[in-house]
C-alpha cells in the first residue's frame, strides 16, 4: 500500500510539473498586444532655429517642406493668432545653430532667425513646477493647432507623417525630442491603460487597413484627443469613443 501511495504522489507531482511547464510555454508564445517597453525618458531639445513670420499656414508649410527635404526636421506652429513660425534642427551648441542659420540666411532661404535655448522650454522647468505643469503645457500647445491645416511637407512619401509630425511638433515645442514617425513614437513610450490616460499622452490607431499603427493623436483629457486627420485637413479634436477611432484604437503611450 505504501508503494502504491508513493507512486500516486509521484504521478500527481509529475502532472503538476507538466501543467506548470505548459502554462509557461503558453505565456512565452502568446504575445502581449502591446510592446512591453518601459517608460523611457525622451532626450531634451538642445538649440533650435526659429524663423519666419507667416500670415498663411501654407507659406509656413512651404518653408517646412524645403527644410524637411534637407533633413532638418522642421515644423510650423501658431505663434500668435493668425501668425505662424517655423522651427527646425536640434543642434548641440548655440554656435552650431547660428552657423546653420547664417548659411540659410546667406542662401536666401530664411530672412531672419532666432536661436531657441534649452532653458526656454517648458520641459526645463518640470523639476520646479512638476509633471502636471508639463502635461498642461503639452495640452495647451496641442489646442493651439486646432483649425490649422497641418501638413508635414516635403516629398510625397512624407505626407503620411502629418499626424506624427504634429505630435512631434507639440513635444518639441515643449523641449522633448519625440521621434518623427508614429511607429517610432509607439515603440518609444511606456504602455498606458485606457483608464490611466493623462493629458499629453499619445494615442495610436491603425487606419491604413494593415492592422499596424499608422495614426497618432495627443490625448487632452475627458476622453478626447487632438490630431491631424490627413494631408491638408485642419487639426481637430475627436473622441476616443467615436466608432471609427474606437474600432481602430491600438493603445496609448506615455513619455513623462
Amino acid at each position: 500500500m505504501n508503494v502504491i501511495h508513493t507512486m500516486r504522489q509521484i504521478s500527481s507531482a509529475v502532472i503538476s510539473l507538466v501543467a506548470v511547464a505548459m502554462l509557461f510555454a503558453c505565456a512565452r508564445h502568446v504575445p502581449h498586444p502591446y510592446p512591453a517597453s518601459m517608460t523611457e525618458k525622451l532626450p531634451r531639445m538642445a538649440y533650435t532655429i526659429q524663423a519666419g513670420a507667416f500670415s498663411q499656414a501654407e507659406n509656413a508649410a512651404g518653408l517646412t517642406a524645403y527644410l524637411n527635404n534637407n533633413d532638418l526636421n522642421a515644423y510650423y506652429f501658431t505663434y500668435k493668432k493668425g501668425l505662424f513660425k517655423v522651427r527646425f534642427g536640434n543642434f548641440p551648441t548655440k554656435e552650431d545653430a547660428r552657423q546653420k542659420a547664417e548659411d540659410l540666411l546667406t542662401a536666401g532661404i530664411i530672412e531672419d532667425y532666432y536661436i531657441v535655448r534649452p532653458d526656454e522650454y517648458a520641459a526645463s522647468t518640470k523639476r520646479n513646477r512638476g509633471t502636471a505643469y508639463l502635461r498642461d503645457e503639452l495640452t495647451k500647445t496641442a489646442e493651439s493647432f486646432i483649425g490649422v491645416p497641418y501638413q508635414w511637407g516635403g516629398a510625397s512619401s512624407q505626407r503620411g507623417f502629418d499626424c506624427s509630425g504634429l505630435a512631434m511638433a507639440v513635444y518639441r515645442l515643449n523641449g522633448l525630442n519625440l521621434p518623427r514617425t508614429s511607429q517610432a513614437q509607439y515603440i518609444k513610450g511606456g504602455y498606458v491603460k485606457g483608464e490611466d490616460l493623462s493629458k499629453g499622452d499619445l494615442v495610436f490607431f491603425a487606419i491604413s487597413g494593415k492592422g499596424e499603427v499608422s495614426h497618432v493623436g495627443i490625448y487632452v483629457g475627458e476622453n478626447t484627443f487632438i490630431h491631424a486627420p490627413g494631408s491638408g485637413k485642419k487639426v481637430r479634436r475627436d473622441r476616443l469613443t467615436n466608432g471609427y477611432y474606437k474600432k481602430r484604437y491600438r493603445g496609448a503611450r506615455t513619455y513623462l
